[in-house]
């Protein structure tokens, strides 16, 4: 399939163009950055700068894909004026699925966020219902990053009622890869209680490269949506005592499929996409929350 990638320089994007080029796939990726004037190594995918808040520039990275892979976003509210962060990322989606739409791509893998329910970044902290979190629990977002993410998902709910098009909606958990799994989860593995709003959960960008391409590949109708998360939690911890610990009766506690279980199901990925996460922060970190890689 032609598979254009967005946010391709970001750490989503960039594993996503490798598995999919990996799978077989003709691979376009793209994103901000200004592309050189070089020899290309063998088999590097084709670049494109593009600025996709803009709709022209949609539909000529969209023109001639089966598939869309939209990892293009400012990734949190933190960083920049909340109506850039709104702005670029809904407007970025907008354009994307109406130029797929119009230009009859068939599918249309949209990166959205574990951030959806809202408790995240929110300024009136709140906790989940229920853990572990799955599709079902309700969206109550305040941030314009959460916010952002959940109107995404409407935009593949709306495109998909007035067209054949297929979309799945990922919501990845805390991405973490070779140069950041110390730093983001160490702390984590050596202290329970040092505890991040997704419930302890994370996904290793490969694991999640992978279901990039299940998705990309699948024949799945209509649009889904799919959390997509290590099935332990950083450090091996027991969940439920943790639960207990940390937040004492304040959030319901679901049955769990493992002892150190992640604070989010994927079950519904297992599912439906076929999805089996190979990769744990024990490859990467000791008892420790060391780098093995010293």
């Amino acid at each position: 399939m032609r598979v254009v990638v967005t946010g391709a320089h970001g750490k989503v994007g960039r594993a996503a163009v490798k598995a999919l080029a990996e799978a077989g796939h003709e691979v376009t990726a793209t994103d901000l950055a200004r592309p050189v004037f070089e020899r290309h190594d063998p088999g590097e995918p084709r670049y494109l700068q593009a600025d996709l808040t803009d709709a022209g520039q949609a539909y000529a990275i969209t023109h001639g894909a089966d598939a869309v892979v939209h990892a293009a976003a400012i990734p949190d509210p933190t960083s920049n004026a909340p109506h850039v962060v709104f702005h670029n990322n809904l407007m970025a989606t907008f354009n994307l699925i109406e130029a797929a739409v119009r230009l009859g791509v068939t599918r249309f893998v949209n990166i959205s966020s574990e951030t959806v329910p809202g408790f995240f970044f929110a300024e009136r902290p709140f906790l989940p219902d229920y853990a572990p979190v799955d599709e079902e629990h309700p969206a109550r977002p305040q941030d314009p990053y959460a916010l952002s993410k959940h109107f995404g998902e409407q935009l593949m709910d709306a495109a998909v009622r007035r067209s054949d098009i297929k979309c799945i909606s990922l919501r990845p958990s805390w991405v973490q890869h070779e140069g950041n799994y110390e730093r983001n989860l160490g702390p984590q593995v050596r202290d329970a209680g040092e505890i991040g709003a997704g419930l302890w959960s994370y996904t290793d960008v490969y694991d999640l490269a992978d279901a990039i391409v299940l998705a990309v590949e699948s024949d799945l109708p209509g649009h889904e949506v799919l959390y997509i998360a290590a099935p332990d939690n950083a450090g091996g911890h027991d969940f439920a005592a943790m639960l207990r610990r940390i937040h004492g009766d304040k959030i319901e506690l679901r049955p769990l499929s493992r002892v150190d279980s992640s604070g989010v199901s994927c079950e519904k990925a297992y599912r439906m996409l076929g999805w089996t996460p190979k990769r744990t922060w024990r490859d990467y970190l000791d008892e420790n929350g060391r780098s093995r890689q010293r």
